[in-house]
């Protein structure tokens, strides 16, 4: 049996416009990546207090479509914010027909979050807060805290937020007038 195919997915928005960005690798425990992928977006919603799934899924669902099927998707968020109360992750799981399972990995507490594990990794006093649908977040949260690197985030994890904060989005938006492709090839 061969290890699950994660992708991990992450944001970065500049004004109304974002990039949104994927690392697919093979295993918790990987080092190294085996498919990237970034979509860019324009004309992206307004944030709105306890209503973010609104400006994220639509990006996180855009570059999911530029990589292979994954068995487990990582966000940077909460899967679920309260009891009843989804949150990113979870509807990330709904659109896609809860078939694949979401682990939310969030960098600040939450208070109300009372399903979210603590994660301590490296020398940092900070917690990683894991929530997840369709993996048992104790599993969930486990597998982050194995995960490579030796600092409080995964190398992977720090990697896809770095692929969205460098990604050219106003070069990609400006010279192809399509918000969804990435830019040309130099």
């Amino acid at each position: 049996m061969s290890a699950p195919l994660l992708v991990c997915l992450d944001v970065d928005y500049r004004g109304n416009k974002a990039a949104a960005a994927g690392i697919w690798f093979r295993g918790w425990s990987a080092e190294q990546q085996e498919a990237q992928a970034v979509a860019y977006f324009s004309d992206v919603a307004q944030y709105e207090p306890g209503e973010f799934y609104r400006r994220e899924l639509p990006c996180l669902l855009g570059v999911l479509r530029e990589g292979p099927a994954p068995d487990i998707v990582i966000v940077d968020g909460y899967v679920s914010l309260e009891q009843g109360h989804p949150g990113l992750g979870a509807h990330l799981h709904a659109a896609l027909a809860h078939q694949v399972p979401v682990v939310g990995v969030a960098k600040t507490a939450y208070r109300s979050a009372s399903e979210a594990v603590e994660v301590r990794r490296g020398q940092s006093g900070s917690p990683l807060f894991v929530t997840a649908v369709g993996i048992d977040v104790a599993l969930a949260a486990a597998e982050v805290r194995r995960m490579h690197g030796e600092h409080r985030m995964p190398t992977l994890l720090r990697a896809v937020d770095q692929l969205a904060r460098r990604a050219p989005l106003q070069v990609a938006l400006g010279q192809l007038g399509e918000p969804d492709q990435p830019p040309p090839a130099a």
